[in-house]
């Protein structure tokens, strides 16, 4: 984003039609946030731009996918969303992106928690030692993990349970302080933000 050239795409925006079609365009990124645009859509953007091709419409997307990203995925507040733009980007479009990132910043958020609220996470681990079920009687770890899912405000906890041969679980007892910081360091960032990927 620091780029200067990243933004030189922004001034296209300024052959739409109207501040809807504008308006549209980011719609149609945001609801297309997982999936890229498909040829229908990308077709619609192109004539609202007034585009030949692809290779005009897809740095724009790319850059405006990182507006609607840094806007929504990294607590920016609605105050101050004119701030992600450098001076070089145009005063009326950096006025009306603004307007437009700030009129749906609170709806797409609400977006990302219900998207979040779909997911199950892991509540607790625990394990114990057990004598499996084979012939040879090897001591094996059995691991019970609660998962907590949240569906409607309504938590439901839900065990998994599977086993381990001592192989494997001196190779998991080696990792288990790794794999504990990386579950706390996904669950803070599970309440700020959720990885997206980048499709145009």
């Amino acid at each position: 984003m620091e780029n200067h050239a990243f933004w030189d795409h922004l001034p296209l925006l300024v052959r739409a039609n109207s501040k809807d079609s504008i308006e549209h365009i980011l719609q149609a990124l945001w609801r297309t946030r997982t999936t890229g645009l498909d040829a229908a859509n990308r077709g619609i953007i192109r004539d609202m731009l007034q585009l030949q091709n692809d290779s005009e419409l897809d740095p724009l997307l790319v850059c405006l996918r990182m507006l609607i990203r840094k806007c929504v995925y990294e607590n920016t507040n609605k105050e101050d969303i004119h701030k992600l733009f450098p001076s070089e980007v145009l005063p009326e479009l950096q006025r009306l992106l603004t307007l437009l990132l700030q009129k749906f910043q609170r709806e797409w958020r609400e977006d990302v928690l219900k998207d979040q609220a779909t997911l199950p996470r892991l509540k607790a681990m625990t394990w114990n030692m057990s004598t499996s079920n084979t012939e040879t009687s090897e001591p094996v770890a059995v691991i019970n993990l609660r998962l907590q899912n949240d569906v409607k405000f309504h938590y439901d906890d839900s065990e998994v349970k599977f086993q381990l041969d001592r192989d494997t679980l001196d190779s998991m007892l080696r990792s288990m302080h790794s794999v504990a910081e990386q579950l706390s360091e996904m669950d803070n960032q599970s309440n700020e933000q959720i990885p997206l990927e980048n499709p145009v």
